[in-house]
């Protein structure tokens, strides 16, 4: 794991690992977990976090070394895990740097022949977000169980050519224990080793037309939640992540089919912060407001559907 790597965990936004932590943070403040705390005395600004008691500060790995006890690298690991951040083989003790292996699509693509979801990947994804069928269909979503029985969502990542490139697997366990319980639960996120987890559903590129619309959104959830409102999108998981031939990939859409990008950028600061770089690679990014209430596209779609 080199440098830029550790910047784009650093980077991550604070408040939203905070909460991931089990902390309620409101008004950009929350009870300091490390002190018998009573009014909030831990804030966060510029993405760093301060205890104004005394308890020490810093960015979001330190505050998750020192909210879980956990040593540098490990602390690394769990902000990569639970952020659906892909990161580079992490060093191992005193044996080196361990080799990244490639990708082994041939071991996975039977999978998602022909998907099988189970009891909970059903009553997540059609019950609890609303989906439309056809493109649960679309993505290939498919879902398995591991030796403790913890359900999983297995999510494939597809080039625009239809290779397989990667899997993300979503923890569907439910509400996760919060920082400090004794029994640590699963990772909510868990990649193969080699898996490429850049811009999530690639293969509809080749079906928009020439001056169509276009959604980017942030991650697979909102990028579901779009497809089933009828509209063509891809999901990435921040533009810090996007990869040169990535950006290029966009921009070359932008000049071949004058293709109109749209972007409901979350509910917060650094969802806007993530259209704005954006904007800088794409010129014609149209920036859309969600309602008060609805921190993402995919709690806005849900609302929408309840409200019918």
């Amino acid at each position: 794991m080199d440098k830029f790597e550790l910047q784009k965990l650093r980077d991550l936004p604070i408040e939203g690992v905070a909460e991931r932590l089990g902390l309620r943070v409101k008004m950009h403040k929350c009870l300091c977990p490390f002190h018998n705390d009573h009014t909030p005395s831990m804030t966060f600004k510029k993405n760093k976090w301060k205890c104004w008691s005394g308890c020490g500060g810093g960015d979001t790995i330190s505050l998750v070394q020192k909210v879980l006890h956990k040593d540098f690298l490990d602390a690394c690991r769990w902000l990569a895990n639970e952020n659906n951040v892909i990161v580079s083989s992490f060093r191992v003790q005193d044996s080196g740097a361990q080799e990244s292996k490639p990708f082994d699509a041939s071991r996975y693509e039977r999978f998602f022949e022909h998907p099988w979801l189970s009891q909970e990947a059903r009553k997540f994804l059609f019950e609890e977000r609303h989906l439309d069928p056809r493109v649960v269909r679309w993505c290939r979503l498919t879902s398995w169980k591991d030796k403790q029985g913890v359900p999983w969502l297995q999510i494939p990542y597809y080039n625009q050519e239809g290779k397989l490139i990667g899997i993300q697997n979503r923890n569907l366990r439910g509400k996760e224990q919060g920082a400090g319980s004794k029994e640590e639960s699963a990772p909510r996120f868990r990649f193969p080793q080699g898996s490429q987890c850049s811009i999530y559903n690639l293969p509809v590129l080749n079906l928009l037309h020439e001056g169509e619309g276009l959604y980017i959104t942030e991650g697979c959830s909102d990028c579901w939640a779009m497809l089933s409102s009828g509209h063509k999108a891809i999901a990435i998981p921040s533009a810090t992540l996007l990869k040169p031939k990535d950006v290029e990939q966009l921009s070359t859409l932008n000049a071949k089919l004058s293709t109109k990008f749209h972007m409901y950028p979350d509910r917060d600061e650094p969802g806007e912060r993530l259209f704005l770089q954006l904007k800088q690679m794409l010129p014609n990014l149209v920036h859309h407001q969600l309602p008060l209430g609805c921190k993402d596209y995919s709690e806005y779609y849900v609302k929408l559907k309840a409200d019918r």
